[in-house]
């Protein structure tokens, strides 16, 4: 048996259109899909590299309600980088697009950069050091 590889990811996020907006100010114009259900609503984005990411808001929860990484369940999104450059670049176009974002981390397994969604669930772009 084969393992798996992570397909998408599904977020649940306050404000749907908000958090797609910014993915797609990050990341590119992507492919689209809406869907819904009893008390949710979702967008699905598929960019042309593969990445899927699903934004799900769910109608019981609160608006003011915020992400809190110290909690069980997701701590960030790493988005795999195939140079330093590359993790460099991603904080040019963040700088450029005005995403605020830490610096940039050169730590002994690799190098990253991370920016926080509007709430507030860290991505990262990271390459690993071989």
């Amino acid at each position: 048996m084969q393992r798996p590889t992570i397909h998408h990811l599904t977020l649940s996020v306050t404000h749907r259109q908000a958090s797609a907006d910014w993915y797609r100010s990050l990341l590119g114009d992507a492919t689209e899909i809406e869907r819904e259900g009893p008390g949710w609503k979702r967008t699905r984005m598929q960019w042309p590299g593969g990445l899927v990411i699903g934004l799900t808001q769910h109608f019981a929860t609160a608006s003011t309600d915020v992400f809190d990484h110290s909690r069980v369940g997701l701590d960030h999104i790493g988005l795999e980088c195939a140079s330093a450059d590359d993790v460099r670049e991603w904080s040019a176009h963040m700088d450029s697009i005005g995403i605020e974002h830490g610096p940039i981390e050169d730590a002994a397994y690799g190098w990253a950069v991370t920016a926080r969604d509007p709430d507030g669930i860290a991505v990262e772009f990271f390459c690993p050091k071989t």
